[in-house]
């Protein structure tokens, strides 16, 4: 789906985490990277388990330049990933 799409769904049934990432990765991709930050920051208000948004969050916050910002999103990510036992997710992150 292009960006245009999933903005369409956004504050419908369909919207939610996953949702979220998938456009804050195209976002990114266009260069809108605090649009981007935006949209990963409420999929992880949605879904706090979900360690690929945090991932995701961190790394554009480091190319944001946000060092403190993109430690503290993978650290919660990390968090995350412990308490699912997502080993896959803590070697990703870490």
């Amino acid at each position: 789906m292009d960006i245009d799409s999933l903005r369409k769904l956004l504050g419908t049934s369909r919207d939610g985490a996953m949702l979220r990432l998938a456009l804050a990765r195209l976002l990114a991709g266009r260069g809108e990277c605090e649009e981007a930050m935006r949209h990963l920051q409420e999929a992880v208000s949605m879904e706090p388990g979900y360690t690929a948004a945090w991932k995701e969050l961190g790394r554009l916050r480091l190319q944001a330049g946000q060092a403190a910002g993109a430690r503290e999103a993978w650290t919660s990510g990390l968090d995350q990933a412990v308490r699912n036992g997502d080993k896959q997710a803590e070697r990703e992150i870490t």
